[in-house]
């Protein structure tokens, strides 16, 4: 009789350890779960993007289909539209592209816009256009004072950094690190235009 009690006290224990076990395992999981959850709401706070023109710039987009989304940048849509570049920004890249506002471009000589936007002018247009556009993807940290950058079109571009402020010739970098599937954009305030060739 006494040996039973203890098996059964016994098999109580085990029983009352078994189940301990299990609701601390549960705790366990649930942790894991919510610090899951932590992890995933922070990857998704990191995919929300910028705000530019008054359109969300996404990573899941690529630069053009990111760039078609901002009230600032249709000029620069109509230009890269008119060159012929859509197909070639919108590849695997990666690119890093200086894209300048309808400000800047409307501060251009009267004319010079439409001028460039003409079927004829596709060959000059695209060389403004591709020295706006450097390979690989470069982030603002990765753009160091003195920095020289050779750019899609072939000539340099001179990065300057003061008081935190970033210039990429005489353009300032005024929206930084804007991420597409395809490579990062910076918002400048001038349109920068090549050197002319030398002869």
């Amino acid at each position: 009789m006494k040996k039973n009690f203890i098996k059964i006290l016994m098999l109580v224990s085990v029983i009352g350890l078994s189940i301990t076990a299990c609701n601390s395992n549960k705790t366990a999981d649930a942790n894991s779960d919510s610090s899951a959850m932590d992890s995933m709401s922070m990857d998704s706070s990191m995919q929300e993007g910028v705000m530019v023109g008054g359109a969300m710039m996404v990573p899941s987009k690529n630069i053009v289909e990111n760039a078609v989304g901002s009230s600032d940048h249709t000029t620069l849509v109509a230009a890269v539209k008119a060159a012929g570049l859509v197909e070639t920004l919108s590849g695997t890249g990666p690119f890093t592209v200086f894209a300048p506002t309808n400000e800047a471009f409307a501060a251009l000589p009267a004319g010079t816009v439409d001028n460039l936007l003409k079927p004829e002018m596709k060959g000059d247009l695209t060389k403004v256009l591709t020295y706006h556009v450097v390979a690989g993807a470069l982030k603002a940290s990765d753009l160091t004072d003195g920095m020289e950058l050779t750019t899609v079109e072939g000539a340099k571009l001179k990065v300057t950094v003061k008081d935190g402020v970033v210039m990429v010739g005489d353009a300032k970098v005024t929206i930084a690190d804007i991420i597409s599937s395809n490579g990062v954009t910076h918002v400048i305030d001038k349109v920068l235009l090549p050197p002319p060739a030398s002869k």
